[in-house]
């Protein structure tokens, strides 16, 4: 069971980066989720003993060379993100799914403003409120992922 848990952790992490590899532009490049976070973040929340901050590290790395911006950027952010998510984790089963919502958009913007941050402190200029939209497209895809049954509340008995 957790090896084939791994494989799917695995699978989904390297179709999250694929899509981030995708040539957006354009509308779709503003709007376009952190496909990446949002897995991490599943999977983080369903099987925190697989997924963990170690994994959002990682993952990060491989965004930052991904993005070739400043290296360590994605890291730090998915490093943060993950550490609330999994601070909280356990309540996320006390949560119906508006109180979820919410609280993915929260970390969405946790990382959203380490970037901005981080950015800002690399002398790139603040390109305004549209710069948010990614967390709102996030909670959609994430919304969208709960209708078609992917649940983080339900945890195994195979941690």
């Amino acid at each position: 069971m957790q090896q084939s848990k791994l494989k799917s952790i695995y699978l989904s992490l390297l179709a999250a980066y694929i899509c981030l590899l995708f040539p957006w532009s354009g509308l779709a490049l503003q709007l376009r989720p952190d496909f990446v976070l949002l897995v991490i973040l599943f999977w983080l929340l369903k099987s925190p003993n697989q997924c963990n901050v170690g994994t959002a590290w990682f993952m990060g790395l491989w965004v930052d060379l991904a993005t070739g911006g400043v290296f360590g950027q994605y890291a730090l952010a998915y490093t943060i993100t993950a550490f609330v998510a999994a601070v909280y984790q356990r309540r996320l089963v006390l949560f119906n799914n508006i109180q979820q919502l919410g609280y993915v958009l929260s970390l969405l913007l946790i990382s959203q403003l380490v970037l901005l941050t981080l950015k800002t402190f690399s002398g790139a200029e603040f390109i305004g409120w549209a710069y948010f939209l990614p967390s709102i497209t996030g909670i959609l895809f994430w919304q969208l992922a709960v209708a078609l049954g992917l649940r983080t509340h339900q945890h195994s008995r195979h941690h």
